[in-house]
């Protein structure tokens, strides 16, 4: 399944990490840099790579907090809403040749042990933070 959903994304000129980022911003608004780094569980470094990398494509905005000029809040763009769509709608068609021998039943049975396989837990931290809230038990 990775494999044939980094072949959908790539004609997008997108990779796997850039679908989550943006999915985070799309699902919580504009979280400031420190946030969506926490977010994401990657560090600072490797966050200022990745929205270069999207902020090149015109995907993603940074903007500098007028309160404090040392914070960053990254926005989705127009663009990069467009571009997360359609990279959804190219995932749900790998996923139906993936999963079509499966009934929606069995897919929803399939989703629900993938989530308690990787626990709530990761789910709310990751809301946590995208929220500025304090991650430090993430």
């Amino acid at each position: 399944m990775r494999l044939r959903s980094e072949s959908a994304l790539a004609p997008l000129g997108l990779r796997p990490r850039h679908l989550v980022a943006l999915t985070v911003l799309r699902d919580h608004g504009s979280p400031t840099q420190q946030a969506l780094a926490a977010a994401l569980r990657t560090d600072r470094t490797n966050l200022i790579g990745l929205l270069n990398e999207l902020e090149a494509e015109e995907l993603v905005a940074r903007r500098r907090s007028s309160e404090d000029r040392r914070r960053h809040f990254v926005e989705l763009t127009d663009d990069g809403t467009e571009r997360l769509a359609q990279a959804e709608a190219a995932l749900a068609t790998t996923e139906d040749e993936v999963l079509g021998a499966l009934t929606v039943d069995q897919r929803e049975t399939l989703y629900q042990l993938l989530a308690q396989a990787t626990g709530s837990h990761v789910v709310d931290c990751a809301t946590a933070a995208a929220d500025d809230l304090s991650s430090r038990d993430c």
